[in-house]
């Protein structure tokens, strides 16, 4: 019985080796894989810095844009609540001063005209869009001169509970 354990053993042949190789392979593979990718994401990078720079130069100069500090509002619905930050474009870099010094106002008008809003009228694109509408209005209407100083204004935060 020894014997025919020691016969099967010598019968059975021995795995081929070709670790040396497989190893080179997967190293060739991973570097390949690697230098793609990096050519990859240089290019990308690249492409993102040239958009900037041709944003920068299209960018018009008269303009400016005056970020107000975030708002917390309750809503005219009872528990819920809106975060939102709001950025003016003044129309000439001059003004800025002015807007600054009528900031306290133009605050004033921002949470009286959004705290009476419902959940339900500001929670579609319409609903921000007309929302943007009004604020436009009424901050023009802040400053009290007899041409429009805000051309736009940027929602960049808007979280509503």
């Amino acid at each position: 019985m020894a014997d025919e354990k020691e016969e099967l053993k010598d019968e059975t042949p021995a795995p081929p080796k070709k670790g040396n190789k497989t190893l080179i392979i997967i190293i060739v593979a991973a570097a390949v894989v690697l230098v793609a990718g990096g050519f990859a994401g240089y290019k990308l990078l690249a492409a993102k810095k040239n958009d900037s720079k041709t944003y920068e130069e299209k960018s018009d100069a008269k303009t400016s844009i005056i970020a107000l500090d975030p708002f917390v509002l309750n809503l005219a619905d009872h528990g819920r609540y809106l975060k939102v930050t709001i950025q003016f474009e003044i129309s000439d870099q001059a003004l800025g001063g002015t807007v600054k010094n009528k900031t306290p106002q133009l605050r004033d008008t921002i949470i009286t005209l959004v705290s009476s809003k419902s959940l339900n009228s500001i929670s579609s694109p319409e609903g921000k869009f007309q929302l943007k509408d009004e604020l436009l209005f009424r901050a023009n209407q802040v400053m009290g001169m007899d041409k429009d100083i805000f051309k736009n204004l940027y929602f960049t935060e808007f979280v509503m509970q």
